[in-house]
Order: C-alpha cells, then structure tokens, then sequence
C-alpha cells in the first residue's frame, strides 16, 4: 500500500465515498412506505414520523432509521452516526433498542436549587456523532412576591419543585429525534432544563426566611453548562440555546453570559448562539389597567420591576449599563437585543397570547368590542416594528402562544417558507469559524407577516371553539370574534367577497 492511500484523511473520504454507494444501493432495495404529504391550506404539508409496526405472535420488530444526507455537506460524524443507526437496523440480532428519551440529571453542586431547595438539574440525551448541542430553557410565567409564589406553588408545584419530576421525557419539535420531525436538529446532542425557579432565568438569591423561596435560575444556566463539558460539550463546535415564554426570554438574557462562560474555561471552540421562542414581550400599555394583584393581571412592567428585586434577578453587563437603575428594561426583547454580541433566531407569534393576557384582553368566545379589535391590530403592527431591524427572524401573523417544541412547527410557514427551513438557512449564514455571511440564494432567514389580522396566514395552528371545540377556518374564526366584515370591506375600499377571499389566503 503506497503512503497517500495511508493517509488518514485519504482513507476516510474513501471509505465515506464507499458507505454512501453502498447506502443509495440498500436504499434503491428498500420497500417504498413513505406517506403522501398531507394537504392543508392548498400548500404540501412535510411527512410526519410515523409510529414503528407493532410485533404480532412474538415477532421481533425491527427499529427504521431513515438517512439525512444533508448531513454529509458538512458534518461526517453526523452522517457516520446515521450509518451506524442503519447498521443497527438491518442486523437486529446485534442491536438493541436504541433509547431516544432525554434523561433526568440533578445537578452536582446542590447548593443550587429550585424555589422549594429541592435539587435543580436537566434532561440529556447524548449523541456521540454529534459535535452540535441544543440546549433549551422551558417556559411557564413566573411569580414576584410571597403571595403570588406561595399561590403559585400550591397550583403549579412543577415549577418550583423537582419532587415530582419523570426519570425520562421524550423530545418534541426542535427536541425531536426523529428526521420527519426535526429534519436539521434531530441528531444533536439534546438538553432540557426545566424551569423551577419562577424568576425568568434570572435570579441569583438563595432561599431565605424572608422570601421563603429560592430564585437561582441564571445559576442553573451556569451549572448545567458546566456539567455538560464534562459530557462532551467541551469539544463542540456549536452551542444552540434555545427557549420558549419565559424561557425565550432567559435566551436573550443569558446568551452572552454562556458564550462568556465558556470562553473564560477556554472552549473558545464552541459557537455559541440563541434561539428565543415566544419571549420578545413588549412593555406596553394594557388595554384596561388593572391592580397589580397577580401575575395575570398586573402589568409586564411592573411585574418585572418588583420580580427583579425579589429575585435579585440578573441582566447582561451591556444591557445593565444602557439602563442603569432601570434594569428592568432589559426583560423586554425589543431593549435587550441590540446590547446582545451573540447572534439570535427571534421566533414570535404576531398576536402573542400570552401578550394579549397580560394586555386585559381575553379572547373569551364572546363578540368583541371595537375598541378590543383595534387593540389587538396596534399590537401587531407594534410588533413588526420592534422586529423590523432583526435579521434572523421568523414571525407568523398568528393568534398562539410557543411553537419550537410542538408537534406541528414544520406546518407553519412564512411567505412559503417553513421554521425549520428558515433556521436551517440561519445556520447555512455563518462560516465554520463563527463568523456571520450572506445566506444561499433562495435560503431567506427574515421573515415577516404582512397582513394585517390574527390567523390571516392560512399555516396558522388550528383554531377550535373553546366551546364546542369544532375546528373553525380563519373566517369563521374573525367573525366569531366580532369581526364586521361589511364594515371592514367598506373601510378598504372593496367588496366584502374580495375582502373574504383575502382573509382566506392570507394575502
């Protein structure tokens, strides 16, 4: 053998040159099973993971592993983990099952906790292909004050206890393993960390006689990181930090801090970046001013500015600076982001629910007054022009609340572009060294609605009548709302049929 074909990196594009002839040859063998795509709203819906065949008489079942070539372009371990997974699968007699459920951890320095002092700790499931790490915050609202903690941990102890958390949970959306419903993340290392800390990701105050409570989530963030580099984190090449509510939130407020962290403990190879879902609130005026009694009612504002006290609730450096005394500000995303270094994918519904809640305006089946309609347009409108100026974003003019982690994120598309698809051209818009480039052609990562009214986007998640719970189509919806079609169509200029047809398109 000559001493090129000796050559390491000879030898590995051989040998992948090889596997991947020999897998487009296993795959020409193969049975076709693959379901027709679904149609919903005149556009292809992606193919959906279906359940594996269940064994009759004994029968052994054999696990299915379908391949992403995409993964070749730039990511061999990747592509040779899915070989393994396809080795696995077509000889059954040497394989096991392969566990896909994300397991339960406390962390090791117990002095960090949730609110009750129970331990705090997260889910892992490892892939050790994998040179890529998800790492997601969950949401859940939060609480400000003894008596709205102590109300809170009576009704929602989840979320502020670990006493009853699963030894395992399986991973949905982003936090999938299956390629059908999580085509570009599927196969990363994956981590969640459950929110026991009522505080936004923020607090840094042990519990007290005082408070009765502990608020440690920014020291959550910077354990379970620490933990992770023992787990393979340490020789990643990116770190994706992603959240939901409140945990969308915790992305912008901590994804400096973990890019900081890590740099400081010299893995200044690992990329850091976030992905905030759900969590850009706004400050604004509430559509009817309430008593700040509990967190539903009270206005953001002044529910943050008591919560970062109690808390002692932590902001990044830069945002502290821009608003020293009034770090308050730092909670709401439109005021944080242009402090952040880090690079952030801001997903945000246009018409929030968890927005309109805080804002008093409750979507209770019952027609609405004018002045609520107009309300809810402004906070669009007010929306699209705090995001205007993010270059990676992806926001539907729809009426929801979180969208990374459920089954359905693939269906939702902007302008014929799908979230999926618009993160992937996200990752596609940097060099292997961080650094930031122009998307490919055709790969668009800005992505706005422009019509005007709530689940004006035929993708929207289905809207079902609180009370009967029939699925209604976005017409039927705004007119059950109150919606006053002629009113509208003669405010526009135009017929009402042509005012219909457009609502139902979403142009």
């Amino acid at each position: 053998m000559t001493a090129s074909l000796r050559s390491p990196n000879v030898m590995k594009r051989m040998m992948k040159t090889h596997v991947i002839r020999s897998l487009l040859l296993l795959a020409l063998l193969q049975p076709a099973h693959l379901e027709a795509r679904r149609l919903r709203g005149g556009r292809a819906q992606p193919r959906r993971a279906q359940p594996l065949p269940q064994p009759r008489d004994g029968a052994e079942v054999t696990e299915s592993f379908p391949l992403d070539f995409t993964a070749v372009e730039g990511n061999v371990d990747s592509f040779m983990a899915q070989v393994k997974n396809l080795a696995q699968s077509l000889y059954p007699c040497s394989a096991q099952k392969l566990d896909q459920d994300m397991k339960l951890r406390f962390l090791g320095n117990v002095s960090v906790t949730c609110n009750d002092g129970t331990p705090a700790g997260y889910y892992l499931r490892e892939s050790k292909g994998s040179k890529r790490w998800l790492v997601f915050l969950e949401g859940g609202w939060y609480c400000f004050s003894k008596e709205n903690c102590d109300s809170r941990y009576e009704t929602m102890r989840r979320l502020m206890s670990s006493t009853k958390w699963p030894q395992t949970k399986t991973g949905t959306g982003i936090l999938s393993p299956q390629p059908e419903e999580n085509p570009h993340w599927w196969n990363a290392n994956m981590v969640f960390v459950p929110y026991c800390s009522s505080d936004v990701w923020s607090g840094a105050s042990p519990k007290t006689d005082q408070s009765g409570y502990a608020f440690m989530g920014s020291l959550i963030i910077r354990e379970v990181v620490k933990e992770l580099l023992a787990q393979g984190l340490d020789t990643a090449k990116l770190l994706l930090l992603a959240g939901s509510s409140a945990g969308g939130t915790g992305v912008l407020l901590s994804v400096d801090r973990v890019a900081e962290q890590l740099e400081e403990l010299g893995h200044t190879n690992v990329q850091v970046r976030g992905l905030s879902d759900s969590g850009w609130f706004l400050d604004n005026k509430q559509y009817r001013c309430t008593d700040c009694s509990d967190t539903i009612s009270c206005a953001p504002t002044e529910a943050i500015r008591r919560g970062i006290r109690y808390w002692n609730g932590v902001v990044p450096e830069r945002c502290r600076e821009a608003h020293e005394g009034e770090e308050w500000n730092c909670f709401f995303g439109y005021k944080l982001y242009p402090t952040l270094t880090s690079p952030v994918f801001v997903v945000q519904w246009l018409f929030d629910e968890a927005q309109l809640t805080v804002d008093n305006v409750h979507l209770t089946g019952q027609p609405m007054q004018e002045g609520q309609w107009r309300y809810i347009q402004n906070l669009g409108n007010e929306l699209r022009s705090t995001l205007k100026d993010v270059p990676a974003m992806f926001a539907p003019a729809c009426l929801s609340h979180e969208v990374i982690t459920r089954s359905y994120w693939m269906d939702i598309q902007v302008k014929g572009t799908s979230l999926p698809r618009a993160l992937q051209c996200w990752d596609r818009s940097f060099h292997d060294d961080g650094r930031s480039k122009s998307p490919p052609k055709g790969c668009p990562v800005h992505l706005m609605d422009s019509c005007p009214w709530p689940h004006c986007n035929p993708t929207c998640p289905t809207i079902r009548d609180q009370y009967t719970g029939q699925e209604m189509n976005v017409v039927q919806f705004l007119m059950h709302m109150g919606f006053d079609v002629q009113k509208m169509a003669q405010q526009q200029g135009m017929e009402p049929g042509k005012l219909l047809g457009m609502l139902s398109s979403g142009s």
